[in-house]
């Protein structure tokens, strides 16, 4: 007699909750924009968090017009370099790689984190590619930490970044420009501008049941523990299902977190860099921006954006008007 099958429905939503398998976060969807051709995301270093004084320009707020404090995290924002062009055609299994032509001259340190093409002749490349009728177009995209003194790495990051706005045809054009050309945030997003922040976690390592999910310590009668669970699960199904809380694995997951406000897009450093720099970062020297609240991971942890899944309507785009941000010494924070 074959077996019962049941396969589980629905979403388990951040379970199972494993370590990431890299620093940098990975994006599966991307909205659809109008406007002329742009790209759709960025990404920058999270030098830490301040707070500042700015004019609450929601018009059904109780504070509306007056002055108020809100937290914000500084993200440096160095310029991003295009080292190719990829092309997807939609399938009845998804999008599918066309093919990808890469930039003639890329940063050597790139060689450390994927063999690179030899002799690539790009022009060339792109005349292969004329009146190909595809479906998406992205940009392979690399950091340059060695321009952020915060960071201790050089090996840039690599990600896709995609093109929307216009038609395909424009988005291929804009494309082909960008090709082995910087990107600078400003191409991406503008002051109030609302993006969706997608970062790993702080990984706080293997913890017990208590802390990781929160579950209620045992009697001070109890046998032994406390910091335990009361039971595994009853007898039948003769297995541990996948809901009990048990110890495992915490922190170092992808989270991303919607809709937050670009505050502030600035180009000297000194503006927000605390007295003495910020806690295990130093000064900020590179392009950076003002997140309103807190975003994802540790200081010095790569953080990406990307336009708005789920924009919320009649969000405030205008640029805020800022009356003070505190450079005040956060050692002893």
């Amino acid at each position: 007699m074959a077996n019962r099958r049941r396969p589980k429905r629905g979403s388990r939503a951040y379970g199972p909750r494993k370590r990431a398998h890299k620093q940098t976060p990975r994006l599966d969807s991307w909205p659809e924009i109008s406007g002329a051709p742009k790209i759709q995301g960025f990404a920058g270093y999270k030098a830490g968090m301040t707070h500042a004084f700015v004019i609450d320009d929601r018009p059904k707020s109780n504070t509306s017009g007056q002055k108020i404090q809100v937290p914000v995290t500084v993200v440096e924002v160095p310029p991003m370099r295009v080292a190719a062009v990829r092309f997807y055609e939609q399938t009845t299994y998804g999008l599918k790689t066309m093919g990808e032509v890469w930039a003639d001259k890329v940063d050597p340190l790139l060689a450390r984190r994927l063999p690179l093409p030899k002799n690539s002749d790009s022009a060339k490349a792109l005349e292969s590619y004329n009146g190909v009728s595809a479906d998406d177009v992205r940009l392979l995209a690399y950091t340059q930490p060695k321009m952020v003194k915060g960071i201790p790495k050089k090996v840039p990051d690599l990600m896709e970044l995609r093109v929307g706005g216009g038609k395909m045809d424009e988005r291929i054009a804009f494309a082909k420009e960008k090709l082995g050309e910087s990107l600078l945030l400003t191409d991406f997003v503008s002051e109030g501008g609302i993006v969706d922040v997608s970062a790993i976690t702080k990984g706080k390592g293997f913890q017990g049941a208590v802390k990781r999910w929160g579950v209620k310590l045992l009697s001070h009668k109890n046998s032994k523990h406390r910091r335990m669970i009361g039971t595994l699960g009853p007898k039948r199904p003769g297995y541990v299902r996948p809901t009990v809380p048990m110890a495992g694995q915490m922190g170092y997951h992808q989270r991303t977190e919607f809709n937050k406000r670009i505050l502030k897009v600035g180009d000297e450093g000194s503006e927000v860099t605390p007295k003495g720099g910020f806690l295990h970062y130093g000064d900020v020297v590179n392009q950076y921006i003002l997140v309103h609240g807190s975003v994802p991971g540790p200081t010095k942890r790569i953080i990406r954006f990307r336009d708005p899944s789920r924009k919320p309507r009649g969000a405030v785009v205008d640029s805020p008007t800022i009356a003070y941000i505190s450079t005040e010494s956060k050692q002893g924070a």
